[in-house]
């Protein structure tokens, strides 16, 4: 396990975040019985991904230096 990712493209902390809050919308009274966890982790992480890419493209279209 030597690659490097940043935490918000984790899978585990997403699906971590996912369970919390589904434990903790049961404990306010909500019904989540016909929530799918693993798909809205995925959907979740796929939102994250996108977002990531482009904040880069707008961060590089805003840069001051060059690339080499």
């Amino acid at each position: 396990m030597d690659a490097i990712k940043p935490w918000y493209l984790s899978r585990t902390i997403w699906a971590s975040i996912v369970t919390i809050a589904m434990s903790s919308a049961g404990l306010l009274g909500f019904s989540t019985g016909g929530i799918d966890s693993s798909s809205l982790t995925d959907t979740l992480l796929q939102a994250i991904s996108g977002i990531a890419g482009m904040a880069a493209i707008i961060a590089r279209l805003f840069a001051t230096h060059q690339l080499k």
